[in-house]
């Protein structure tokens, strides 16, 4: 019997989390914060929380787009959400865990752009492409792979072509 028919692929043995999947890491605290976000998308203060997780899977996809996710993209990343969200250091560590899972899952960037479109404002979505490039220029250049990613959020959000030059010159460090 071919593996294809028996549901295996035999290639990526990745756990995914969802209903009968299997979690890494603290299974108690990702099913806390999955239990959280899942819950919070049918309550009106769920819109903040879907849009952290959004916000925080796209930075972390911008880190990881050149194949170098260093500690300096990290801790802009990090700081960028702290600051955005005014988020505690627990509530940090958990938000960032469950976003790198989300997406490390993540088939498409469809699902993160759609939570950005959904729950912020214009001038939201414009802030999140500035620190996407903040966290693209944080190890010192902007990979081709970081800056094509932008460009594509950026259109998926509708941000305008302008707005996104302008943030890429205003979070581009002064030399």
């Amino acid at each position: 019997v071919n593996a294809a028919v028996r549901g295996h692929s035999g290639g990526d043995d990745r756990r995914r989390t969802g209903p009968g999947r299997q979690l890494r890491g603290n299974p108690s605290m990702i099913r806390r914060l999955l239990e959280r976000f899942s819950q919070s998308e049918d309550e009106g203060s769920g819109d903040n929380d879907r849009r952290q997780l959004a916000s925080a899977a796209l930075l972390i996809e911008v880190a990881k787009a050149d194949d170098s996710f260093d500690a300096r993209e990290r801790a802009t990343l990090l700081q960028t959400l702290k600051d955005t969200f005014a988020l505690d250091t627990q509530s940090l560590e958990e938000l960032e865990e469950l976003a790198s899972e989300r997406s490390s899952e993540a088939v498409s960037l469809h699902e993160f752009t759609r939570q950005i479109v959904e729950t912020a404002s214009p001038s939201e979505r414009i802030a999140l492409i500035e620190q996407m490039w903040r966290v693209a220029f944080a190890d010192g250049r902007v990979d081709k792979y970081e800056e094509y990613l932008i460009r594509k959020v950026a259109d998926l959000i509708y941000v305008a072509h302008g707005d996104l030059m302008r943030t890429k010159h205003s979070a581009r460090p002064t030399v």
